[in-house]
């Protein structure tokens, strides 16, 4: 379409997500721009077609049409756009920001808030899939915001999801709803190490143990993508165990703002702060199942 091959979008966080987002952009004929502090992923993206990479946006902010957020936390989002190198100063007024990382509703609306004082605006727009769905384009999106913010985005919206929710149009409830999902997200991954675990300690093979649960009622999507990487002792960090500590730090912090008990998240959140303390934190989040003690993992040194 010729309004999206006219468009240009700058994606700030080139990680997993981010780069499989700055990509799609790419192959939907979108001119791309990314932001990133380490020069090895600006590199990949300028190889991939984009048009200009680096560690600020401030050179190519003023021809931007949207700016798509994907750091790791609210930090990181609010100093790419505020911060010494931010971004949102030198944006051009009314520029759409879609702001996709996970983060609090608080966070959000402050955000929202310090965009619209710049003459920004904002679509709240977590989004899940992992870096597969991502690099495919084929993300969901779950975004509140007016529908003129919507309507300005639809081409980026276009080239990085499968499938948009829109929630409402207030700011914050996007963020409330990508931090229910990470709670079943957390919980499954913990249950899943758990019941892994539990079959190593007697003894179970792990292989069959996956092969059983992947073909009867107690599967689910997480635990058929995680626990392969548990049987197959490959904990190469797709989504890093400190991401859940964030994650079901962010459930448990809405959950007790509400006053409402949410002791699966509580006990999840609690595997994977262990397991982050106990050195695994950069770990592919599976590697939760480390916390469990006695049993011999595939990959591990056999005990003595």
């Amino acid at each position: 379409m010729a309004g999206q091959a006219a468009m240009r979008v700058a994606v700030i966080g080139l990680g997993s997500m981010g780069m499989g987002a700055a990509k799609s952009c790419l192959a939907a004929g979108l001119a791309t721009y990314g932001v990133d502090p380490r020069n090895s992923a600006c590199d990949e993206l300028m190889a991939a077609g984009a048009v200009a990479a680096g560690a600020g946006g401030r050179a190519f902010a003023d021809d931007l049409d949207a700016v798509v957020v994907l750091t790791v936390n609210a930090a990181q989002c609010r100093d790419a756009l505020f911060g010494e190198r931010g971004i949102a100063p030198h944006l051009k007024p009314g520029t759409p920001v879609m702001v996709s990382a996970t983060i609090s509703v608080a966070d959000a609306k402050a955000i929202a808030a310090d965009l619209a004082e710049a003459g920004l605006t904002m679509l709240d727009a977590p989004v899940s899939g992992g870096p597969v769905k991502a690099a495919a384009g084929d993300m969901t999106v779950m975004a509140a915001g007016p529908a003129s913010v919507f309507d300005a985005l639809q081409p980026v919206l276009d080239a990085v999801a499968g499938k948009v929710y829109r929630i409402s149009e207030t700011i914050g409830d996007g963020a409330t709803v990508k931090i229910i999902h990470q709670l079943l997200a957390g919980v499954h991954i913990a249950a899943g190490a758990e019941a892994m675990a539990l079959a190593a300690k007697a003894g179970i093979p792990l292989e069959t143990m996956y092969d059983v649960v992947t073909h009867a009622a107690g599967n689910s999507w997480m635990f058929e993508n995680r626990m392969r990487h548990v049987v197959d002792g490959d904990y190469t960090p797709h989504s890093m165990v400190d991401i859940f500590v964030k994650d079901l730090g962010l459930v448990t912090e809405t959950g007790l703002s509400m006053q409402f008990p949410l002791p699966l998240a509580t006990t999840a959140y609690a595997m994977f702060a262990t397991a982050s303390q106990a050195g695994y934190g950069q770990l592919d989040d599976s590697a939760v199942i480390k916390v469990f003690p006695g049993i011999t993992l595939p990959g591990d040194e056999p005990q003595t």
